[in-house]
């Protein structure tokens, strides 16, 4: 079965189908036969793998649902508009699940453990634009992945991978919180960007205020207040973000226009950048290599050709380590005669 030609009714019936499998497959007297039933599912349509899929995420997002769903009447929860243009946007069409889930899924909603609307986007090779099931903008950098969840007393993101620019919509009783790495910005109304790496994040301040923090954050404040123009960064053990003011020319922002701007930077500080780009990361072979600098305008679509220009314009050359990896080599200077 081809899933580009589903019907809305056939989608409709798939995502209900999906989230049944999600609840019968956790519940404690699901049997062999229902199993077997199951994995035949799965298997006669790519599309039911990704439904399922979406549902699993809606569960685990849910940290106090019970295993065991509670029986009950069927109660339709407030649901955001949905929206289907193409198959990608399968997970988007997930929160009707809700309206399948028995008391336990209302009393969810009402204790904040469950969303009423769910999206799942991403990007690949072309920056994308969405708008979020609370009326936000979000702009997708290259290889961006991101989830968004409106649950009833907050709107959250996880920024899953790559770089997003958040338009948001401004709603001061529904906090909007981008939970990246480890710590998150929380928003009621404002533009902001955030970049991630492994478990590098800088937050660039566009517009409003936002508030960063680390989860092993002390603050009473709930975090660090950024202005416009303001950038915080954190990563995995810190106790607090780094802020700093950008300057007027900062490139932060200059992946809206396909372009990355390396300017002076080490290529310490280079690599995470570059990386982003990359399916197979560079690693440098020692500090000394870190320490060279380079400048430049790269198109993000074509960060390969950078890679394999760099021994052309810096003192370097690559390797390829035992476990596959390129490894960047600083090319020692000639002995001083005398």
């Amino acid at each position: 079965m081809n899933h580009t030609s589903h019907s809305a009714e056939e989608y409709d019936a798939i995502t209900d189908a999906a989230a049944h499998w999600c609840l019968r497959l956790q519940a404690e007297d699901c049997t062999a036969d229902e199993r077997l039933a199951f994995e035949q599912w799965l298997a006669a349509d790519p599309l039911h793998a990704r439904e399922y899929q979406a549902m699993l995420e809606i569960w685990h997002t849910a940290d106090h649902l019970p295993r065991s769903p509670v029986p009950g009447n069927v109660i339709n929860l407030p649901l955001a508009p949905r929206r289907r243009s193409t198959w990608r946007h399968y997970a988007s069409a997930a929160a009707v699940a809700l309206v399948a889930l028995p008391v336990g899924g209302w009393i969810g909603w009402e204790q904040g453990w469950l969303p009423n609307s769910y999206q799942h986007v991403e990007s690949t090779d072309a920056i994308s634009r969405v708008v979020l099931g609370d009326g936000s903008q979000v702009e997708l950098n290259l290889g961006t992945e991101l989830r968004f969840t409106n649950y009833k007393d907050e709107r959250r993101v996880t920024l899953i991978k790559g770089e997003a620019f958040f338009s948001v919509y401004h709603d001061s009783q529904h906090p909007f919180i981008v939970h990246a790495a480890q710590g998150q910005t929380r928003v009621t109304g404002t533009q902001f960007n955030v970049w991630k790496y492994e478990d590098q994040v800088k937050v660039t301040l566009v517009e409003g205020s936002v508030l960063v923090s680390s989860n092993s954050s002390t603050s009473v404040e709930g975090g660090y207040r950024l202005g416009p123009g303001m950038q915080a960064s954190y990563q995995a053990g810190d106790f607090e973000p780094r802020l700093n003011q950008t300057y007027a020319h900062d490139n932060s922002l200059a992946w809206r226009n396909g372009k990355l701007i390396l300017d002076n930077l080490s290529l310490a500080q280079a690599l995470p950048q570059i990386n982003r780009y990359l399916e197979h990361p560079l690693v440098l072979a020692d500090e000394s290599t870190g320490s060279i600098r380079i400048s430049g305008i790269y198109d993000t679509r074509q960060i390969n050709r950078l890679v394999s220009n760099l021994p052309k314009v810096l003192p370097v050359y690559l390797t390829r380590s035992k476990d596959g990896s390129m490894l960047l080599n600083r090319i020692s200077p000639p002995p001083a005669r005398g």
